[in-house]
């Protein structure tokens, strides 16, 4: 495919507005990830407003060109034929802490063009960049999940997919402490962003939004088709002390779909009972048997407040965030842990930005990590994929020894492991990016 002697440069820049100088080429980086995520082409005024969002969220845009001749009738030099993304935002952690974390998005190459290194080289110059700013974390969600591990990403956070079946059956044993409300879904613009934020404060593996998210809820843009989502509708929980503390966006999926189904767009909250009294009232919306959600938690508590937890039909879980450490001793020392004690960790890191033999040693929930030299046996061998998987504690270390990605240096290493890296509340991460 494609001239094997073709070569390559890498531009690094920012989203641009329109009318700016450089307008013209984040138009073409936007139209090149378009195309490599097989999206239909978008009108100008749809990528006029993507480009306000990524203005928005502080992102920049990394592409690869072609330098000499481009055959002709071909896409034109200034189309870059591979594409990377990242933006900044924080992941908890766990107990309420938040890490600076590199996200890495929009990931392309274009296929005449693949197998040329340009993927391995972009990802190696922008982690190690965020490792010269001072990041100790990157991550980001996979379209293909064989692609990441060998630049040391590991699977942290699962989600599912759930059809909830809503007709008589649907008996949740919970008495309210609030109440739900419908409300107009552009007031969602400015209360989703806060009510996420107490969410993003309470859950590990939870990913700072960015701009698209408010949109989405509020219907003024749609996940794959262009425009406003007029079919788009809001309902509000309020607490005991009259504030919003949760929120459901939501769409009938149509009369010609049975049964007669009601898709969450996006269900965000911030305490227990505001979660189940709004799964009350999805389950009482009149002339509706099932309501669907593609982001359910894996731990979900609604089965377990249902009269019949077979209500509930979901999916087979599946990895959502991906997490790569950029520096151990900053990120074990980040977070707090549930158990105290000490692990002598060897890390490999497939593209050396940090490995080596660490001791962690927890007093008091607190870790000190110390680079100690090679030689002594290890309590756990590993690399930095699977480093990065247990980091939240939803990845059970066991398993990972069973699978052989972790070798153990005595019995029983890996499970004390699991005991220091769990969490307060089962890991969950609400936003794609």
């Amino acid at each position: 495919m494609g001239n094997p002697g073709v070569d390559y440069e890498i531009r690094r820049f920012g989203p641009a507005a329109k009318g700016s100088p450089g307008y013209p080429a984040a138009v073409a980086w936007m139209r090149a990830v378009a195309f490599g995520f097989h999206d239909a082409r978008r009108p100008d005024a749809r990528v006029d407003q993507g480009l306000e969002m990524q203005l928005a969220d502080g992102r920049m845009m990394t592409g690869a060109y072609q330098t000499g001749p481009v055959p002709a009738h071909a896409l034109g030099p200034d189309v870059p034929v591979a594409t990377f993304g990242t933006m900044d935002k924080t992941l908890n952690v766990g107990f309420g802490r938040l890490l600076d974390t590199r996200l890495v998005t929009a990931v392309t190459v274009r296929t005449p063009h693949r197998r040329r290194g340009l993927l391995r080289r972009m990802m190696i110059e922008e982690l190690s960049l965020a490792q010269e700013q001072g990041l100790a974390m990157a991550a980001l969600t996979a379209s293909e999940a064989s692609i990441y591990g060998r630049f040391g990403f590991g699977a942290a956070t699962s989600e599912q997919s759930v059809k909830v079946d809503t007709s008589a059956r649907f008996i949740l044993d919970h008495t309210p402490a609030g109440s739900v409300e419908v409300a107009d879904p552009k007031v969602l613009l400015e209360l989703a962003p806060q009510v996420f934020d107490r969410v993003h404060r309470l859950t590990p593996g939870s990913i700072g939004r960015h701009e698209f998210y408010r949109q989405l809820a509020s219907g003024l843009v749609r996940r794959d088709e262009e425009g406003p989502d007029p079919k788009v509708k809001v309902a509000l929980h309020y607490g005991p002390g009259a504030d919003v503390d949760g929120y459901v966006s939501y769409r009938f999926r149509g009369w010609d779909a049975e049964p007669y189904t009601m898709e969450i767009v996006d269900l965000v909250a911030a305490t227990q009972d505001a979660y189940l009294e709004l799964w009350q009232y999805l389950g009482a919306i009149d002339l509706v048997e099932r309501i669907a959600w593609e982001e359910a938690p894996v731990d979900d508590p609604l089965p377990w407040a249902l009269a019949d937890a077979r209500c509930v039909d979901a999916s087979t879980p599946r990895d959502m965030l991906w997490l790569r450490i950029l520096d151990v001793r900053k990120v074990l020392e980040a977070r707090k842990f549930s158990v105290d004690g000490r692990l002598l960790l060897k890390v490999a890191d497939p593209l050396g930005l940090d490995d080596g033999t660490f001791l962690l040693d927890v007093q008091g929930g607190e870790a000190a990590v110390e680079r100690v030299a090679p030689g002594h046996e290890p309590d756990l061998e590993l690399d930095i994929s699977a480093l990065s998987s247990i980091y939240l504690g939803a990845v059970h270390p066991v398993t990972l020894a069973a699978a052989g990605r972790i070798r153990e240096g005595g019995p029983g290493a890996a499970a004390r492991a699991a005991a220091m890296f769990a969490v307060e509340r089962p890991a969950h991460c609400l936003t794609h990016f």
